[in-house]
C-alpha cells in the first residue's frame, strides 16, 4: 500500500505543473478573482480528470486506443480551444484604455459565479482529448503492477488526484499574493496573455490532428 502511494504522489505533483491552458487559467483565476474562485475552477478540472479516469477504467481498451488517436477529436478540441481563446481576447480588447483605471477589482472578482468557474474548469479539461490518452497510458502502465486489483487501482488514482489538488492549492495561494500588487491595466494584460496561450494550445491540438504520432516521434 505504501509503495503504491509513493508511486502516485510524484505523478500528481508533476501533473499539477504540466503546462497548458488549464495551468495558466488557474493562475489567472487565482490572481484576479481570488483563491476561492480558483479552487472552484480547479475542482471542475479535477472532475474532468475523474471522468476520464472512469472512462479509461471501464471502457474497452481497444476502443479507447482508437479514440485517443482519432484526428477528428483533435480537430474538434483544437477548434473549440482556439475559438474560446480568440473570443476571450477580442472581448478584452474591447475594453477601452481610457476606462481601464475605473475598473473595480472587486467587481471583477465577483463577475463569475463559482458554478460557472467549475464548469469552465471541467470544459477546458474535457475538450483536451490528450487528457484521456494520458490517463489511459497511466492505467495501462500501472495496472499490471497493481495486479489489476480494483481497490489498489482506486487508491492509486485517489492519491494522484489528492496530491494534484494539494499542489494546486499551493500554486493558488502563492499566486494570490500578487493580487494586492495588480492594477486594472496589468489585469487586462494578464487576460490578454492567457487568451493568446489558449489559442496557441488550440493550434497545437489542430496540428496534432494533422500529424500522426509516429511522425512526431511520440510513442
Amino acid at each position: 500500500m505504501l509503495n503504491d502511494i509513493l508511486k502516485a504522489i510524484p505523478i500528481g505533483f508533476g501533473l499539477s505543473f504540466m503546462i497548458g491552458p488549464v495551468f495558466f487559467m488557474l493562475l489567472q483565476t487565482s490572481i484576479i478573482k481570488g483563491a476561492r474562485a480558483a479552487i472552484a475552477f480547479d475542482l471542475g478540472v479535477i472532475f474532468g480528470d475523474i471522468f476520464f479516469i472512469l472512462v479509461a477504467y471501464f471502457g474497452s481498451q481497444q476502443l479507447l486506443e482508437e479514440i485517443k488517436d482519432d484526428p477528428r477529436l483533435y480537430f474538434f478540441g483544437g477548434a473549440v480551444l482556439f475559438s474560446y481563446g480568440l473570443i476571450s481576447y477580442i472581448q478584452k480588447k474591447k475594453e477601452k484604455e481610457n476606462n481601464i483605471e475605473s475598473v473595480d477589482k472587486k467587481a471583477i472578482s465577483k463577475k463569475s459565479t463559482y458554478g460557472k468557474l467549475f464548469i469552465k474548469g471541467f470544459f477546458l479539461n474535457f475538450i483536451n482529448i490528450g487528457v484521456l490518452g494520458f490517463w489511459l497510458l497511466i492505467l495501462i502502465g500501472i495496472g499490471p503492477q497493481l495486479d489489476f486489483d480494483s481497490k489498489r487501482i482506486f487508491n492509486f488514482f485517489a492519491v494522484i488526484i489528492l496530491s494534484y489538488f494539494i499542489t494546486d492549492l499551493g500554486k493558488i495561494f502563492l499566486a494570490k499574493q500578487l493580487q494586492k500588487k495588480l492594477t486594472p491595466k496589468v489585469i487586462l494584460k494578464i487576460k490578454h496573455a492567457v487568451a493568446i496561450i489558449i489559442m496557441i494550445c488550440g493550434i497545437l491540438l489542430l496540428i496534432k490532428g494533422f500529424i500522426p504520432n509516429k511522425d512526431l516521434g511520440i510513442e
